[in-house]
Order: C-alpha cells, then sequence, then structure tokens
C-alpha cells in the first residue's frame, strides 16, 4: 500500500454526493496531472498490486472505488455516475450496460489480441477466467468424504444435517451480481440445481454478499462448507488461510470473465483505454498473477470441454436480466433457499 490514501469508511459528506453505496475507497496519487476513476467489485486488496506496477508505467492518479455489482449497475444505468472504467464480475450486468448504450467504443492492438471470447462488441474485454468452486472447512470434513459432483454434494448433505444445519454458505442472489449469474448459469447447466437449493434451504444455509465473507467464515469455522464461491479468491487464500479445502466439481465448473469497460460518462478515456490494455496483458505479467491470484485470459482456455463451462460474452448473458424472467427465478430461488 506504498501510495494508497486509505478510506475503509467513507465520510457522511461523501455518502450523501451520491445514492449508490461504496464498500471503499483508495486513492493511488501520481506525479502527473491526469487521473483515472475506477469502480469496481475486485476487493481493493486483490487489485492494488495492479495499480501500483500501472502507475510505475504511467504517472496518472487512480481513484479505486469498491461496490458490488448490484451497486455498480445502479451507479451507471440509473445514477449516470462519473467513472471513467468499470471492473465487474458481473458478465451478464457488463453486457447488458454496452448492450443499452452506456460503454464506449475501445479498440487497440492489446484488445485485437484477446480471443474472440473474450470482448464484446469492442466494449466489453475480459482479463481473468475464474472458476465457481466449493470451499470446505478441513476439520469438518475428517470423517466424511469430499463431494465431486452436484448429486454427491446432495446426498452428503441430507446424510449429515447435525454437520451442515446452520453451517452452509452461499451468495444471496439477490444483491450478488456474480451469484445471481453463477445460480442461473447453474439452473441451466444442471436439474440438480433446484434439489440442492431446497436440501440448502431446509438446512438454514446463510447468505453472503461475497466470495472472501464467505472463505473466512469457513477458515473460522462457522461453516462446513460455502458454494459457488470464487476460485480465484480462494486459492489466492490457501497460503496464508489453514484448514480450508478447494474443490472444483468433476459435473461441471462454471467459469466467469471478470470485465472492464469505458462508461459513456468517462472524462478519461484514455487514461482508461491505457488500463484496459494494461490488464489486456496480464496473462505476460507472472509476478502481477502471483501477487493477486487472479487467473489470465488465455487462448484456447474458452474451448469447449466436458467439465469446463465458460460463461460466454453476448446477447445471451441478457435472457435472465428479463424484469419478468429474474423475478421468476429469484421468487422460486428465494421460496427454495428461505424455508421456515
Amino acid at each position: 500500500m506504498r501510495h494508497a490514501c486509505l478510506a475503509l469508511l467513507l465520510s457522511l459528506a461523501a455518502s450523501l454526493a451520491h445514492a449508490f453505496e461504496l464498500e471503499e475507497s483508495r486513492r493511488y496519487p501520481a506525479p502527473g496531472s491526469a487521473e483515472l476513476r475506477i469502480l469496481s467489485t475486485a476487493d481493493a486488496d486483490v487489485f492494488e498490486p495492479i495499480i501500483e506496477a500501472f502507475q510505475a508505467l504511467y504517472p496518472i492518479a487512480i481513484t479505486y472505488d469498491v461496490a458490488s455489482s448490484a451497486q455498480v449497475m445502479v451507479a451507471l444505468y440509473e445514477e449516470g455516475a462519473h467513472y471513467d472504467l468499470a471492473i465487474s464480475s458481473a458478465m451478464d450486468l457488463q453486457t447488458k450496460l454496452a448492450n443499452d448504450g452506456f460503454a464506449q467504443r475501445y479498440s487497440s492492438d492489446a484488445t485485437a489480441a484477446l480471443p474472440s471470447w473474450a470482448k464484446w462488441r469492442d466494449r466489453v474485454f475480459a482479463f481473468t477466467q475464474e472458476p465457481a468452486v466449493l470451499v470446505l472447512n478441513a476439520e469438518a470434513f475428517e470423517t466424511l468424504e469430499v463431494p465431486t459432483n452436484r448429486e454427491g454434494l446432495i446426498a452428503l448433505l441430507r446424510d449429515h444435517p447435525d454437520v451442515f444445519g446452520g453451517r452452509i454458505g452461499t451468495y444471496d442472489v439477490r444483491i450478488s451480481g456474480a451469484g445471481y449469474l453463477f445460480a442461473t448459469q447453474d439452473s441451466r447447466n444442471t436439474e440438480s440445481f433446484w434439489r440442492l437449493t431446497e436440501v440448502m434451504g431446509r438446512l438454514g444455509t446463510r447468505l453472503y454478499c461475497c466470495s472472501a465473507e464467505m472463505i473466512d467464515a469457513v477458515a473460522r469455522g462457522e461453516l462446513a462448507l460455502a458454494y459457488n464461491v470464487l476460485g480465484s479468491y480462494a486459492r489466492a487464500r490457501l497460503p496464508n488461510t489453514p484448514g480450508i479445502v478447494i474443490v472444483e466439481m468433476d459435473d461441471f465448473v462454471s467459469v466467469m470473465l471478470r470485465t472492464a469497460l469505458i462508461p459513456q460518462t468517462a472524462q478519461a478515456p484514455e487514461a482508461a483505454g491505457q488500463m484496459i490494455d494494461f490488464l489486456a496483458g496480464l496473462r505476460l505479467r507472472p509476478d502481477l498473477l502471483a501477487a493477486t491470484g487472479l487467473p489470465p485470459v488465455v487462448s484456447g482456455a474458452g474451448a469447449d470441454e466436458s467439465v469446463i463451462r465458460p460463461i460466454r460474452l453476448g446477447p445471451g448473458l441478457l435472457v435472465f436480466l428479463d424484469r419478468l424472467r429474474r423475478d421468476t427465478f429469484l421468487r422460486s430461488w428465494v421460496s427454495s433457499i428461505e424455508q421456515e
């Protein structure tokens, strides 16, 4: 945090300046006069090494604001907030911003080098590929067989309510864009999704906004397992978090793309483009990959495989954002996960 001026809690004056909610804001000064304002769902601690490496090349001051993917949407889609770059794990919401005219077109040699599946209409650009995984508390599974697929997970939960009652975590898909994305993709990929959701509901599953909180709860032993956690966050925690186990299911693994776009309201689109180019070349920076734990976009890794299910950029992501379809999905999900 060499250059960071950290504000863990925003001041009251700042909170009154907008209606959307920020979780954190950090300021990274630089000697140049240029300034880049980023609104992102990525934790500041995760993204900070990228910012510092970027500033080593470009003397650009950066304000890095962290918000949930739903709040990123509120800020840009509803309030027209002035940000130069929007970074989100919710591919569907980013696609909607671009589809509805809220993103600027951008192209460069760096974006041209991205695989076709890692960009959309020269407006949305992927820079990571991140699987959804199961994170387990090792102590809770000392005498239990680790599940390798969703059918096995359902059977395990049904057979051991004494172990898992009140000790399962997953996203609250009503407030987490990434959680909603993973849940809707699960519902497409397997008929087991709704049975698993109902079993989790009967066991009093706890709901979370984000992966980091779930990983912390598993590490403390408050949760025996957390479902659909971002694998990048979990793997980054492994060296310093004893007692957690990561499982990639062998029936299928959903892989989302973390994306960046330049909002129409951007006041420094040139600096935003430089950051997009920098992110597009993340695969060439093993030091940053190690520091952040973010898996980069790699050509060929988007190909269909028997287990890996990449979530594709494109209009297909808009299906579950249709208001009627979203409301129907959420009603079914709430009735399953919040059983009396």
